[in-house]
């Protein structure tokens, strides 16, 4: 069934429709990997809710979005093997059925340690629908549909983590923290009943799994597990000072080491590397990246000015960013009909300076934007991500052979994730170090000689003074602390201009991907 999938509708005009089953079973797939997505940003919106129902430390909360992403990051690469050995249908099934389950138990944990082991199941089991939405696309469906499909699946990708925060802090304002994982209960029955019912696109090679290569996994396990440990954790404990992230460092590159000197050597590698040998994929995969950097970096920076320079709660904060959300959606069948008739790499291109732009018109941020100053960013940013999103997915998986899919589409959307993980660290950092040398250099202006800083001290003092509180210590302290919120914003506007030269540099790269002919079917085929 696999083997006639693309070539026969590729050469039978009579089978150019889409087959209604096999798009039930496709779009079943799309919610479920939205779940798994959109899981991880709700509950990132709400981790002090989390905190406050399980009795949590400071230093203990953030293991609940940490076990899940680093069980995540393990399961995308491995599901094209366990695809291949269990089938699509197998193997998302259980996905599905096991992220909900996973979803219930964390709803009931009862402590810390309860959530950090219920959250690690549902990232493992969950990452497991990601890639295989990627590579259904591209075998079931013909060349010519490519414009309708494609958008779809990149609009899931994108649009899951940007509504997060909207979606969480709506559960969590308006009923409680517990509904974060409840929701996933009846769609996700629903998803697996409709995957294991109508999903045929291919069938399993059980025999595969007596040559599984081991060794291999426990290395990649090591390596991807220690490398996204160390990439959340290292911003806040000072990297490689601190004797845990040290550990961690040499244990991801000793399993690095292990990894690719299975993946080269044995005779069924854990994950086919040989995709990247196609240049559209080698791009595609490193823009993906960048995606990461600049999908997952904003939905991080947009929500923290939002609620530690204005103020805003988790709702409100929801309701500001949600325009991201809309533009995506507005734009997403726009961007489905371009791309069967302008040069993808224009689009790829074009999308990656609109995305370049919105992040540089943040560079002249002050604390006193709210909703409208950041509502024209947003949209042409929402724009932008679909225009990229759909090019980027097209130019990578479009030309490769339908038996690399499975394999491949697990490395690009780990590209992605790892984008997002590089991207979170560098952007902590940046921030840290930015705000740090703006706030020096504002303190360096308050001197005695400065008579408006001396002026406005002095006022404060007075005021203080009359309510009873010490007035010197009192306009200090609040002095720093807008010395503090200002060299934020402006640490802000740093990471908002890297940003942007990041994407205008890197558009030029879109112009040296092949462009894939129209109707051209995946090689091998």
């Amino acid at each position: 069934m696999a083997d006639t999938t693309y070539s026969d509708v590729a050469g039978a005009p009579a089978e150019e429709r889409i087959d209604p089953r096999r798009l039930i079973a496709f779009l079943a797939m799309v919610f479920g990997m939205f779940m798994a997505i959109l899981d991880i940003q709700i509950v990132s919106a709400s981790l002090a809710e989390i905190q406050a129902g399980l009795n949590a430390g400071a230093d203990e909360i953030s293991w609940v979005q940490t076990s899940y992403l680093i069980a995540e990051v393990i399961m995308i690469p491995l599901s094209g093997t366990l695809a291949r050995i269990l089938s699509t249908r197998i193997l998302f099934s259980v996905s599905a059925a096991g992220f909900t389950a996973a979803s219930v138990l964390a709803a009931t944990a009862t402590n810390i340690d309860q959530m950090i082991v219920y959250r690690a199941i549902q990232g493992f089991i969950g990452g497991g629908m990601i890639p295989s939405v990627f590579a259904a696309a591209y075998t079931i469906f013909p060349r010519s549909k490519q414009a309708i499909i494609a958008p779809i699946i990149g609009l899931v990708a994108t649009l899951a983590p940007t509504i997060g925060p909207t979606v969480g802090g709506y559960l969590s304002s308006n009923l409680s923290w517990h509904w974060l994982f409840l929701i996933n209960v009846g769609p996700g029955l629903v998803v697996a009943t409709v995957a294991w019912t109508m999903i045929d696109f291919d069938k399993p090679e059980f025999n595969l799994a007596r040559s599984f290569d081991w060794l291999g996994f426990f290395g990649m396990a090591i390596f991807l597990g220690a490398l996204e440990f160390v990439l959340e954790e290292g911003p806040a404990n000072d990297w490689l000072n601190d004797e845990t992230i040290l550990f961690f460092a040499i244990a991801m590159t000793i399993g690095a080491f292990v990894f690719f000197y299975r993946a080269f050597t044995a005779n069924f590698p854990v994950v086919d590397l040989t995709a990247f040998r196609n240049i559209n994929f080698a791009f595609g995969s490193v823009f993906s990246f960048v995606m990461g950097i600049g999908l997952y970096g904003l939905v991080y920076l947009y929500p923290l000015y939002l609620g530690r320079i204005r103020g805003y709660d988790s709702l409100m904060i929801g309701e500001t960013v949600f325009i991201t959300g809309v533009a995506m959606f507005l734009c997403a069948p726009l961007s489905g009909a371009l791309s069967n008739k302008v040069d993808p790499r224009l689009m790829l291109l074009l999308g990656f300076l609109g995305f370049a732009y919105s992040t540089w018109m943040l560079t002249g941020i002050t604390s006193d934007w709210d909703y409208w100053e950041l509502f024209l960013p947003q949209v042409i940013r929402g724009a932008s991500l679909m225009f990229c999103m759909v090019t980027i997915t097209n130019l990578a998986l479009g030309t490769l052979p339908v038996e690399r899919l499975k394999a491949a589409s697990g490395l690009f959307n780990l590209t992605r994730n790892l984008g997002g993980a590089v991207g979170l660290a560098a952007i902590t950092t940046l921030l840290s170090d930015r705000s740090d040398l703006h706030y020096d250099r504002i303190a360096e202006t308050v001197t005695s000689a400065n008579h408006t800083a001396v002026g406005f001290l002095e006022q404060l003092s007075a005021n203080y003074a009359a309510s009873g509180i010490s007035g010197d210590a009192a306009a200090l302290s609040q002095l720093a602390g807008m010395a503090r919120q200002q060299a934020w914003v402006m640490a802000f506007a740093d990471v908002s201009w890297i940003l942007a030269v990041l994407f205008a540099g890197l558009a030029l790269g879109a112009l040296l991907m092949k462009k894939p002919q129209a109707g051209e079917a995946p090689a091998g085929h």
